[in-house]
């Protein structure tokens, strides 16, 4: 996969990390964004668009020359490595032991980190080690023996004014305690851990303990409340545990600022450094960003460039602390394609304090793949010759463009797996979706492009909150979902594929749940991306032989509006704007042609403007796979019972149904038909029927521009990837 590939602007020598961290790639100084308060930078996008391809990039672009490092929230190995003393180690202490232990080996400008304020916290919660002997307790900071201070080098002293008596610690603890009988979590190995912490320390060593452990919550400035008191919160688990955390993370990154502010980092380091938070929307990397917020909002300035990732478009609902984010002043964003960061700075108002934590962010909007971006990608894969000059490869372009949206992940497999791939004649985009790819590296596990992105896109990144019980039918439900449009129909077929459940989904939770997972909303398709809706249904038609899944789901919801048709004048959502459109939609994909053409053929004289509303809104529907007599059709090709007016209305709705599906081109061959059906309504003898030639002369131009002729949000996304 192609690291860097969309990432240009955002990695290049003048690019927005090189600013950010002080230092570009080839290692030449900018000068920094920011300071001396930073903020957060959180990497805003859904599923596939490359947050953690990112994340990765900045790392191998940058390590070698800045303290970078990366690390993945999602990953279950933090909390194994604490599950064996729960009372002593958490995932988040486990995740600063990892980031701390890497910057002890930086070989980079400037040397390796030393972490004497951290190791000093981790050693007390050590105290809660199974059994609380001496001997439990020694062994448990042994672990963090590598942390308080460096190994001794040339020109170099050893621990500065620490003077290695953090590390001695471990050795007076043993000294003094061991072999005593001691109740089990005895008062007297703490205090005389404490002691081996504090008293052994040089004057500034000590002042400097004061200073970070005295200002700790409750402490009052004295550093040994403030060990012990952190003990005492992570021992007791809850919010406790979650002060004691984010108070860990604080003292690391002291440490880290403690580096670059002394008289030999002020010399010897350069740029920033930076911790890399992948999968941040999880537990675990929600909690590290809420703590440095927190310690940022409170006045804390340290500077470590914190860059995590989020799913959601405002950067995540902990952000604005049960605000609702429409109330709260909108966070600084940038848009790669806009040009320059944008300013930031923290609001300095009386209410600043308890200002919410998206103040403190700058939301970095991950890019969509450029037409030009997307059309390199595809043409590097393509290996077959094409004596015919290029025309396979231009619909494989123009289909990869529309069902990625310009997604990064979806374009790269979909070019990945079109790379030998011929499009049959006259496809449906979704042809491309059987297309088989590798996705291991022996080659063996050939499987059709379309499952593997769905398992990449959704099974592997299921929504945080998504509870247990619906995590093995989540694909089903999206499935079904596929063929609704807004909520009244979601909740159909939700009732529907949920009996037998004691625990359901509503259509109001599975729409929060995709905002969560950061999947866009559209007005019109309750599944708002049009990719995504695209693989759903191409899986929806396959679930049963010939379809049968695809036809129970839309003759389920036509049968629920025809049953509600005595509620014509009631709203009907924001698809339509009647029961009778949402009802036709349905039947018109369920093998209600000939009815729907009738009712659109008797409806038509006295309101031609109210009528091509209903019409656009009835053809705004996927077809089904296997054989599309849909052009044959537009164009007469198809012999059609009935007066003129009839067989003219089969053919425009054949012709309108192509233009809205979106998944193949229309062009100009389907602008000159929908101009020649709309003129030839337009001089039929009927009421209104002049009115008809404005729209022809509308829907016409949009047709040969590949444009929709029902704008919504997931199609106007369409017509900017062109």
């Amino acid at each position: 996969m192609c690291d860097d590939l969309g990432f240009d602007r955002l990695l290049g020598e003048e690019g927005f990390f090189a600013r950010m961290l002080g230092r570009s790639p080839s290692g030449a100084g900018r000068e920094p964004l920011y300071g001396p308060d930073i903020p957060v930078v959180l990497l805003t996008g859904g599923p596939g668009m490359g947050k953690g391809r990112l994340l990765r990039a900045v790392r191998d672009r940058f390590a070698t020359k800045l303290p970078v490092i990366y690390l993945d929230c999602g990953s279950p190995v933090y909390a194994d490595r604490a599950e064996p003393e729960p009372g002593a180690r958490s995932a988040a202490t486990e995740v600063l032991v990892e980031a701390a232990r890497r910057l002890s080996t930086w070989q980079g400008t400037g040397g390796s980190f030393t972490f004497p304020r951290l190791f000093a916290g981790l050693a007390m919660i050590a105290t809660g080690a199974a059994d609380g002997t001496p001997e439990a307790v020694a062994a448990e900071v042994e672990r963090y023996a590598e942390l308080p201070q460096r190994q001794r080098l040339r020109g170099l002293g050893a621990g500065d004014f620490w003077r290695g008596a953090l590390l001695g610690a471990i050795r007076n603890l043993l000294a003094t305690l061991s072999g005593q009988a001691l109740d089990p979590y005895s008062a007297a190995v703490s205090t005389a851990l404490v002691d081996a912490l504090v008293s052994g320390l040089a004057p500034r060593g000590k002042a400097e303990m004061a200073r970070i452990y005295g200002a700790y919550p409750g402490a009052a400035g004295q550093p040994e409340h403030g060990l012990r008191d952190l003990a005492a919160d992570f021992k007791a688990g809850g919010e406790g545990r979650e002060v004691a955390e984010r108070f860990l993370f604080q003292a690391l990154r002291e440490d880290l600022e403690a580096a670059y502010t002394g008289a030999v980092g002020w010399l010897r380091r350069v740029g920033r450094p930076a911790v890399l938070l992948d999968r941040a929307e999880s537990p675990l990397g929600e909690q590290l960003l809420r703590a440095v917020l927190i310690d940022r909002r409170d006045g804390q300035r340290d500077r470590v460039v914190i860059v995590g990732t989020a799913r959601r478009a405002d950067g995540g609902a902990f952000l604005y602390e049960g605000l609702p984010p429409e109330g709260v002043p909108a966070p600084a964003e940038f848009r790669p394609a806009g040009g320059s960061p944008p300013a930031w700075s923290r609001r300095t108002d009386a209410a600043a304090g308890r200002a919410p934590l998206a103040d403190g962010v700058l939301l970095l909007r991950m890019p969509l793949l450029t037409g030009d971006q997307l059309r390199r990608e595809t043409e590097r894969r393509q290996r077959r010759a094409e004596p015919e000059g290029g025309t396979n490869r231009r619909r494989i372009d123009a289909a990869v463009a529309r069902l990625s949206g310009g997604r990064p992940h979806t374009v790269i497999r979909l070019a990945e797996a079109a790379a030998a791939f011929r499009m049959p004649a006259d496809a449906n985009d979704r042809a491309i979706l059987d297309a088989p790819l590798n996705v291991t590296a022996d080659g063996a596990a050939e499987r059709p492009v379309a499952e593997v992105l769905l398992r990449e896109l959704v099974l592997d990144q299921l929504p945080v909150r998504l509870p247990a019980e619906h995590h093995d039918h989540w694909l089903d439900l999206l499935t079904h979902l596929s063929v609704a449009h807004d909520t009244e129909c979601a909740d159909v077929l939700l009732r529907h594929h949920q009996r037998g459940h004691v625990h359901r989904l509503t259509a109001h939770h599975v729409e929060q749940l995709l905002t969560d997972t950061g999947w866009p909303a559209c007005e019109r398709h309750f599944i708002g991306d049009f990719g995504l809706r695209q693989l759903l249904v191409h899986r929806l038609y396959a679930l049963l032989p010939d379809g049968a899944a695809w036809y129970a789901d839309h003759h389920l919801l036509r049968d629920h509006y025809t049953g509600r048709a005595a509620d014509e004048g009631a709203p009907s959502g924001t698809a339509f704007h009647s029961v009778t459109a949402h009802r036709m939609n349905h039947h018109l994909v369920s093998g209600g042609v000939d009815d729907v053409v009738r009712h659109l053929a008797g409806t038509l004289p006295g309101r031609p403007r109210e009528w091509c509303a209903e019409l656009l809104e009835i053809a705004q529907a996927p077809y089904p796979s296997g054989a599309d007599t849909r052009r044959e059709r537009a164009q007469g090709l198809v012999a059609v019972d009935g007066p003129a007016l009839r067989r003219t209305v089969d053919q425009l709705l054949h012709a309108v149904w192509l233009c809205e599906e979106r998944t193949r081109p229309t062009g100009r061959e389907t602008a000159r038909t929908l101009a020649k059906l709309l003129d030839l309504l337009s001089i039929m003898e009927f009421e209104g029927a002049g009115q008809l030639g404005r729209t022809a002369t509308e829907w016409s131009g949009l047709a040969e521009n590949d444009q929709p002729l029902l704008r919504c949000t997931c199609t106007d996304q369409l017509g900017r990837r062109r």
